[in-house]
């Protein structure tokens, strides 16, 4: 067996867990507006600000303009990842045309070809550390965080031995050019707001 074949097979032996825990969480008076998702085992609840959407909506609109209204992406979809209890809901996920629920009726994360994550001020730390390295071990081949704060994109690609090889750091204002990765697209991130 691989290290990727363990990990996923620890990431199935906690997907019961995850699903008492969502179920739990799905019942609770949840504030509209938040996004709850699980990180290593623990619950994070974070509300969901207009800066935080309109980035979300920048990179949504530029999947839907290369791929169609058709493509295979999600926003705060729940996606169960390598490691120890990660239920995460990333900010954006892009899922390959062949993607199909599993027997528990959830994506795969073997089928996620691209994640976008927007930064909000509590949980940085979840998208620059575990989540990154969850994608890096779950071998998505582009993760791109969009940080408000700094002003700044950190695109990763290249996954191994979980964490990524390769990373660039694209101003707000500039384009990222994407050509050559999964969407193959340059993205304009002029319209990205800074807070």
């Amino acid at each position: 067996m691989t290290v990727l074949e363990d990990r996923i097979e620890m990431t199935d032996a906690g997907t019961e867990q995850l699903d008492a825990w969502f179920e739990r969480l799905e019942r609770m008076p949840v504030p509209e507006g938040f996004r709850v998702e699980i990180v290593g085992g623990s619950v994070f609840m974070t509300p969901q600000r207009s800066i935080h959407w309109e980035v979300i909506r920048g990179f949504l609109w530029a999947l839907e303009d290369r791929f169609g209204r058709d493509v295979r992406v999600f926003s705060d979809v729940r996606i169960d990842f390598p490691g120890h209890q990660n239920g995460f809901c990333p900010d954006v996920a892009l899922l390959k045309d062949t993607a199909k629920k599993d027997d528990t009726g959830h994506w795969r994360h073997q089928d996620v070809e691209f994640v976008a994550e927007v930064i909000s001020e509590g949980t940085a730390q979840n998208d620059y550390g575990p989540k990154k390295a969850a994608y890096a071990e779950a071998e998505v081949p582009l993760y791109v965080i969009a940080d408000p704060y700094q002003g700044r994109c950190f695109v990763y690609t290249d996954p191994k031995d979980g964490d990524y090889g390769d990373r660039t750091v694209v101003d707000f204002g500039d384009d990222i050019d994407l050509t050559g990765t999964v969407v193959d697209l340059v993205l304009k991130t002029d319209a990205f707001p800074r807070d």
